[in-house]
């Protein structure tokens, strides 16, 4: 037989990464606004923005993603009462098919965020310093990074272009048959993750035991510590104690409340022990978490 090979086509490739951000931001934080001559998106993973850009305003909610095309003016803005969760990237690419992407603000899916999530862990090993710092400008790479992690932070924010791409697009294709179509206990399980973590998220306030979580949602033990650990890599309880400390964060941003009344709302038996989940799951103290915060907020040198 003679064989002949077919030269993959590359529709989209990423050039260059500038930046990789994953930000807390204060609920009264302002970036006062910049443009570049590289692209640049601004992803919401909690709360709410407002954004310019192209002499446009934007009111940004979780899960929503803009993307801010070479050259364009653009600034973020908390609106004073959310402190809100960002994933801001930049990155060239000279590829025809970014145009789709200019002026639009979409909604990014579950497998969607599970990429952002994935570039944010691989950025994690292959580069030194913080992420959360606005005013960084070069990305310095880590002395020991993991293997090949630059390539797949490469390989997954392509992907994500073209997730996003092929997800907006008006369909013109035929549906895919459903011998190919991912297994529906995989969709059942997704329904299932997102059901308990609403059924969490309504109570904050508590101390949630196993039992109680499986009796709401009428779910198994096994079957639930089982899909938290092959959803989010933690036991149930485990991820309830970070959602928690999760809010915390934001409500420390926030500048609302003082530490004994953020542990009371959240259930915590006392500031003591509040204070011991937050420096375990942080590695920072409640006040040295405010204080790291707030000099980033205030020195933008």
């Amino acid at each position: 037989m003679s064989y002949k090979s077919v030269h993959l086509q590359d529709v989209l490739t990423i050039q260059e990464i500038y930046s990789i951000h994953y930000f807390e931001y204060m609920c009264d934080f302002s970036f006062p606004g910049e443009s570049h001559d590289f692209w640049e998106f601004l992803c919401v993973d909690k709360g709410e923005v407002n954004v310019f850009a192209d002499q446009k305003f934007h009111v940004l909610k979780k899960g929503d993603i803009i993307f801010h095309k070479p050259n364009e003016f653009h600034d973020v803005k908390s609106n004073g009462l959310i402190a809100p969760n960002l994933v801001v990237m930049s990155f060239s690419c000279s590829s025809p098919a970014m145009s789709f992407f200019e002026e639009k603000v979409l909604k990014v899916s579950e497998p969607e965020r599970l990429l952002l999530g994935q570039i944010i862990q691989e950025a994690k090993y292959a580069f030194e310093g913080r992420m959360d710092d606005p005013y960084q400008e070069e990305l310095i790479r880590s002395e020991n990074p993991r293997f090949a992690g630059e390539q797949l932070i490469r390989l997954y924010l392509e992907q994500l272009l073209i997730q996003l791409i092929r997800h907006n697009m008006v369909r013109t294709l035929p549906p895919i048959s459903p011998t190919i179509v991912k297994s529906i206990k995989q969709k059942a399980d997704g329904e299932l993750f997102a059901q308990i973590q609403e059924y969490m998220e309504a109570h904050m306030n508590e101390s949630l035991t196993i039992e109680q979580i499986c009796k709401s949602n009428s779910v198994g033990r096994s079957q639930l510590q089982k899909l938290f650990r092959n959803k989010s890599g933690y036991g149930a309880i485990e991820y309830f104690s970070r959602m928690k400390i999760d809010l915390a964060k934001q409500m420390i941003r926030e500048d609302h409340y003082n530490f004994t009344q953020i542990a009371d709302a959240l259930g915590f038996s006392s500031i003591h022990y509040f204070s011991r989940q937050f420096k375990r799951i942080t590695g920072m103290t409640p006040s040295e978490y405010a204080s790291s915060i707030k000099a980033l907020s205030d020195n933008p040198g």
